[in-house]
């Protein structure tokens, strides 16, 4: 019997009304003739409720605890969602992360899959089930302890189980019918891509696009998991959505796929830096032991001083991580690692990137970015590439106008 995976997020489960929606769409797969594994996240809302019990309850928790804690709200939409089904005469059982079980490492809040057996799954299709509504989200330590896999889990959980089940896809449903272009708040010039290649929504995800997890489709890419984005809230049919898929499966594709930003970027520069073997291990390591996201890193060309070269090092990272940033160098330096003159933050900037497997055969694409923004007089701070990715940070009130331009630029709005 085939075997499809569907992972319906928060906003699909948000209430019983929209349980049953889903229901119904899960419903309308079996009669088509698959047997269903449904990966179901909490209903919206209720992890960030169950995060603030557990941080009203102690400052200092216990990350075991967390876990119990965070992990229940899957396990109530999974249950519901069973029933739901049962009662429109569908064979469903509802299967918790140690149940199936969901092996994992021991990194609670941030737990890694290890494996996910078939046999007890198997043994139930075998009997006649037709659906397995899986909690995603969390699973299980080797020593038995419920863990969670951080923020967007269930989309790599659904992923995983499609995996290693073999699935025919693996369907994610959420509150947008595909892929776009960019975002459609943006610019209504935005267009829904039928497909997008794994590495083209890998850097979309890991750019700032917010419809797939970056875990996910890092996991989906590497075992050649075909995804598919659609809308809960529509009626949806095989050609719905957009597939995320190898790249050998689209055609021919545009020079680039989509323009990304992310709004909460930070650019900060260590002047004066004395220009020395190791300096930048000696500037990065201290950021990463921190738990800094740094992103984008330029150096300028050493410049002699009385005391030996010096040089500027920039780097970006979140907004929310610049405070983080800032300590750590400070310690560095008064530990004596690193010296500088002066550190230099701007936490007004923006990060617009242009993404596209078509860049690989085709020139240009830098210089045509370039001058679109010159011509609407938006000023590049920081340049990074990629073999199919070019990212630029700009002051953050350019933000709209340049993706628009950009989106203008490489005609998005066209097909082919």
């Amino acid at each position: 019997m085939p075997l499809l995976v569907m992972k319906f997020g928060g906003t699909s489960v948000a209430d019983l009304g929209r349980i049953e929606n889903a229901a119904r769409k899960v419903q309308r797969e079996v009669e088509r003739g698959y047997d269903v594994i449904v990966i179901v996240s909490a209903m919206s809302g209720k992890t960030n409720e169950l995060v603030g019990w557990v941080e009203g309850t102690s400052k200092l928790y216990d990350a075991r605890e967390y876990d119990a804690v965070v992990s229940s709200g899957e396990n109530v939409t999974a249950g519901l969602m069973a029933l739901r089904l049962q009662e429109m005469g569908v064979p469903a059982r509802s299967w918790q992360g140690w149940q199936v079980p969901i092996n994992t490492t021991s990194a609670h809040s941030s737990a890694r899959f290890v494996s996910i057996p078939r046999e007890n799954m198997d043994a139930k299709f075998a009997e006649g089930f037709k659906v397995a509504v899986v909690a995603g989200f969390q699973g299980v330590s080797p020593e038995g302890r419920i863990t969670t896999l951080g923020r967007g889990g269930s989309d790599t959980t659904a992923v995983a189980f499609a995996a290693a089940f073999g699935a025919e896809r693996c369907d994610i449903y959420t509150d947008v019918d595909g892929v776009y272009t960019t975002d459609p708040r943006i610019t209504d010039k935005a267009r829904k891509l039928d497909k997008i290649a794994f590495e083209e929504m890998l850097e979309l995800a890991s750019l700032g696009a917010k419809v797939l997890q970056t875990r996910s489709v890092e996991l989906a890419m590497r075992y050649k998991v075909r995804l598919r984005v659609l809308s809960s809230f529509e009626d949806t049919d095989e050609n719905s959505g957009t597939l995320v898929c190898d790249e050998d499966e689209i055609m021919e594709s545009k020079v680039v796929s989509g323009v990304a930003y992310s709004r909460d970027e930070a650019k900060m520069t260590l002047v004066g830096v004395q220009d020395r073997p190791g300096i930048a291990a000696a500037i990065f390591g201290p950021l990463a032991e921190a738990g800094v996201n740094v992103d984008m890193i330029v150096q300028n060309i050493s410049e002699m001083d009385p005391n030996g070269p010096t040089t500027d090092m920039t780097f970006s990272c979140p907004t929310n991580q610049v405070l983080r940033a800032r300590k750590a160098i400070e310690e560095a330096k008064a530990a004596g690692t690193i010296s500088y003159a002066d550190l230099v933050e701007d936490a007004d900037v923006a990060k617009i990137s242009v993404v596209g497997i078509g860049m690989r055969s085709h020139a240009g694409v830098a210089a045509t970015m370039f001058k679109a923004l010159a011509a609407e007089n938006v000023n590049i701070k920081v340049i990074t590439t990629s073999e199919i990715k070019i990212s630029v940070l700009i002051d953050r009130k350019y933000m709209e106008l340049a993706v628009q331009a950009l989106h203008d630029t490489f005609d998005l709005d066209k097909v082919g």
